[in-house]
């Protein structure tokens, strides 16, 4: 197919690579939701039944392939664990038009509609195919020049799809495998790894060797663009079957439009950006902003935490992958779909507001220890609950923020009960 190999022939250099393969499943997972968030629910806002009824299957097929894109980022996780390297949950800000992946990989926010159906079509096509990305997407940057294998430092490779990242990666280890041997190339703990008995998935896969390695794999690439060139199930042809139900009902009413027009605005100018980018400016649109960027940090804190984790209990593990699951549901998603149906606020006309995913820093770790640790995630889920009830006594809240504010409440309490009181706050 005429596509440049990866270079992988050292242990950094596969670090590396793993660190680019979890920003990247993290900022297409973070595409998908807030396509997903987008959406409009019901003939209350002006659809059809049929309309609200293809939507509603939409949704649920956006929040499947957001659900295995979650998977993915475990399952790299799991892989980095597993050759001796900390999983990371930082990224940069969107939008990435050009530089810091290769070339042909440019990643934005954008509401459910032709322009993300085509992009997400364009990211999880099969390995050789030819497609265009949407007419937003322009490539900026030049192609990064092929890494020498006798190069000791690691840099960025180019890629031309997901599968062949992960092709790379594969070849990568085994041939690591064979020249430094099995147990050295995959020296972490097996307590280190994500289990499907801890997170009661079945698809996931704890990396302890060459083979666990080369499933993990195979999973990522069979469910984004499938086994053996069968892609009908896989992200690639559910997002098809979307295009072409979308075109179908857009060919017999023009004028529908399944989604609110979101806009990506943030509560501050992102700190890795040099470009201005637009700033939420409806007061009520910016605490929701707030409250959902505080669970979704924390969502991240959580995984991180559980991926690096000391001398926690199995009962601590199960608790802080329930925190990140509960939050991610009952906090993160409810919170960023209502923010669309609020108002983006002046100078944004006829745009709702739209959940960033803001990084308003560089994201780090935290110290080994576990109580020092325990008492930070307590300490801001307490921060988060109270924010919440803030909000509500503001008024003009969504229901939504009532739902988070309780979990937010409630898992403040589980974290509590882990934490020596000596290193609670005062208040």
């Amino acid at each position: 197919m005429g596509e440049p190999g990866i270079v992988v022939s050292n242990r950094e250099h596969l670090w590396f690579l793993l660190t680019e393969a979890s920003q990247l499943e993290h900022m297409i997972l973070c595409q998908y939701l807030f396509a997903e968030f987008s959406l409009k629910d019901g003939t209350a806002e002006g659809l059809t039944q049929e309309q609200a009824d293809a939507v509603g299957r939409w949704r649920q097929v956006l929040h499947g392939i957001a659900v295995e894109e979650m998977l993915h980022m475990a399952l790299v996780a799991n892989l980095m664990a597993a050759i001796g390297a900390a999983p990371t949950f930082g990224r940069p800000n969107f939008p990435q038009l050009s530089g810091y992946f290769p070339a042909g990989f440019q990643l934005d926010l954008l509401p459910f509609g032709e322009q993300a159906l085509r992009h997400f079509l364009y990211l999880e096509r099969p390995e050789g195919m030819q497609l265009q990305d949407a007419a937003t997407f322009v490539p900026g940057a030049p192609p990064r020049e092929r890494l020498d294998p006798g190069e000791l430092m690691p840099r960025g490779q180019e890629y031309a799809t997901i599968g062949h990242l992960y092709r790379g990666l594969e070849e990568g280890m085994k041939d690591l495998t064979s020249r430094l041997g099995e147990r050295a190339v995959f020296l972490g703990s097996p307590r280190a790894q994500a289990t499907p008995e801890l997170f009661r998935w079945p698809q996931l896969i704890a990396v302890t060797g060459l083979d666990s390695a080369l499933a993990a794999i195979d999973t990522i690439i069979e469910q984004g663009e499938g086994s053996r060139g069968d892609w009908r199930t896989a992200h690639y042809g559910r997002f098809l079957a979307m295009w072409e139900e979308y075109g179908e009902l857009r060919r017999r009413d023009p004028s529908f439009e399944p989604a609110r027009p979101a806009l990506a605005a943030y509560l501050s100018q992102p700190f890795d950006l040099a470009e201005p980018r637009p700033l939420l400016t409806d007061p009520v649109a910016r605490r929701v902003a707030e409250l959902a960027t505080v669970a979704y940090e924390l969502v991240l804190h959580t995984l991180t935490r559980f991926f690096t984790h000391t001398d926690e209990t199995t009962e601590q593990l199960g608790l802080l992958v329930g925190i990140a699951i509960g939050l991610m549901a009952a906090a993160v998603r409810p919170l960023g779909t209502a923010l669309t149906t609020l108002p983006a606020g002046p100078g944004h006309a006829g745009r709702t507001a739209g959940f960033a995913f803001e990084m308003y820093y560089a994201m780090s770790n935290f110290v080994p220890w576990r109580e020092p640790s325990w008492a930070l995630l307590h300490e801001r889920m307490q921060v988060l609950a109270q924010r919440c009830a803030e909000a509500e006594r503001a008024g003009g809240a969504p229901a939504a923020v009532t739902a988070a504010g309780q979990v937010a409440t409630r898992f403040a309490e589980q974290l509590r009960a882990h934490v020596p009181p000596a290193l609670l706050p005062l208040s």
